[in-house]
């Protein structure tokens, strides 16, 4: 054992993990048993007790999934760790820590893609600044997410963010952390997983505050959530019960949804995995977390949608494309006039995408806002990146958060020269939320007041009113 190395005792067994300077950290911690083999397609199972002192010194190996595709893979990057044992947390600490708050990190990537070990998510920034940080994996796609014609459980990845939840409860104290002061915190999918727990009876007060960033607060009935499983199930030329995807490598239904998903966006194309209505997750978020009695800070980014959609696929969104779309979703005309008026030199694909960004996360975002009794911040990242004309893209804000500018992941995204004058705001606001539940801006209200992060952040009214009040 070398000066660097730190051990702490869990209920499992002993962790070795590595001191770097004034931060201890551990890394690929299992928090619940592989999920592969009679495991598989079943809720998460405890973790075996070992003898000794397990090494805690790398990333657990990752859920499986494929790496973006097309233009998505320019921007975001992914890891490929290989291995059964994906159920695993990942700890930083304050060396000194003791009794200090928590965060509990949830990963995004549409619920199929996404892992811990991105380097973006490193939590020394949010160890440096008096956090226990707790980063998870948990199954995704067709592992995590599947509706199956049998009596398999639902949202088996939700079940991944419980089990790691009640763990982080159990065990924290052993880091320093304080188990009745966890934070939990999500991006896109990630926000889905928190608004989820913060939903279900059994998590719903594990929680003393909750961060969703850019997440979707919706829930399927089990028969429209299922259309992704049904579509695998005839390309595989299985039938679409459990027993029948248990016999299939989890690499040959990973391929076969890239080939189902080629060409798909966010709005139309091949089905999506989302989160399906059940016995543990009864109501959608948007309704549920509106009683949740705890502080919740929420925002999205002001342009989303220029993720989802390169500069040529905005190109080719035609005015009937527009139309279809409005009236598939259910949007009214007055969304689409408000729109217009706000951004009045947009193409019709600007437009479509914005539509797209306020119907699918800002809309019901601010409805939670406005019904929840407890205190509720919300914010809007509005930095424009120079890089392929994002504008403030979906996700690019993790970087700002996670105070990681000079990140390589990052810079994909947000190029070379983001004001490092925002990545502390930015996070400073994070870290104050997580040991205050306050961010520092005024809790929504009739008022409707908003946190506009950019290179000169305001605190002012909700922008674009019009555009989401035509929504309701």
């Amino acid at each position: 054992m070398s000066d660097d190395d730190v051990t702490r005792v869990i209920s499992a067994g002993g962790v070795r993990g590595t001191r770097i300077g004034d931060t201890e950290r551990y890394l690929g911690i299992p928090y619940a048993a592989a999920p592969f083999g009679p495991n598989r397609f079943r809720p998460p199972q405890p973790v075996s007790a070992w003898e000794g002192v397990r090494d805690a010194l790398t990333f657990g190996p990752t859920a499986p999934q494929a790496p973006y595709q097309g233009a998505t893979a320019e921007l975001l990057g992914s890891v490929e760790i290989a291995g059964e044992e994906i159920l695993t947390a990942n700890i930083w600490r304050p060396t000194a820590a003791d009794g200090a708050p928590v965060i509990l990190w949830i990963h995004g990537g549409a619920l199929e893609r996404g892992a811990a070990a991105l380097s973006t998510y490193d939590g020394a920034s949010f160890a440096r600044d008096g956090i226990v940080f707790v980063s998870i994996n948990y199954r995704l796609g067709s592992e995590g997410f599947s509706v199956f014609d049998d009596d398999a459980p639902l949202n088996l990845g939700v079940s991944d963010a419980a089990a790691a939840l009640r763990w982080v409860r159990a065990e924290i104290a052993a880091f320093g952390g304080d188990p009745a002061r966890i934070t939990l915190m999500g991006e896109s999918a990630g926000g889905a997983l928190v608004a989820a727990l913060l939903s279900m009876a059994d998590t719903r007060d594990l929680a003393a505050g909750a961060i969703i960033q850019s997440g979707p607060l919706s829930a399927g009935k089990p028969k429209k959530a299922g259309r992704i499983t049904r579509a695998l199930a005839k390309r595989l030329g299985v039938a679409p019960n459990s027993a029948a995807f248990a016999e299939l490598a989890p690499e040959a239904i990973v391929a076969a949804r890239v080939a189902q998903a080629a060409g798909s966006s966010p709005i139309g194309g091949a089905p999506a995995f989302t989160l399906a209505l059940s016995d543990d997750l009864p109501r959608e978020p948007e309704a549920a977390i509106v009683d949740v009695d705890i502080p919740v800070l929420i925002g999205t980014n002001t342009d989303e949608y220029r993720l989802w959609f390169p500069p040529a696929a905005l190109q080719s969104i035609t005015a009937t494309k527009l139309l279809l779309a409005r009236l598939a979703l259910r949007i009214p005309a007055a969304a689409v006039a408000a729109c217009r008026r706000v951004w009045p030199n947009a193409s019709v694909g600007e437009v479509f995408g914005q539509i797209a960004t306020e119907f699918l996360l800002r809309a019901p975002m601010l409805r939670i806002a406005a019904a929840r009794p407890a205190p509720t911040f919300v914010y809007e990242f509005a930095w424009p990146s120079p890089v392929r004309d994002l504008r403030a893209a979906h996700a690019l804000e993790l970087g700002f958060v996670f105070d990681a500018l000079g990140d390589a992941e990052t810079k994909r995204m947000a190029g070379a020269g983001a004001p490092q004058s925002l990545a502390d705001e930015m996070h400073s606001a994070w870290v104050a939320f997580a040991h205050t539940g306050d961010p520092g801006w005024p809790a929504y209200d009739a008022d409707r007041l908003t946190r506009v992060f950019d290179t000169h952040s305001r605190t002012e009214p909700v922008r674009r009113a019009a555009v989401v009040d035509a929504m309701r």
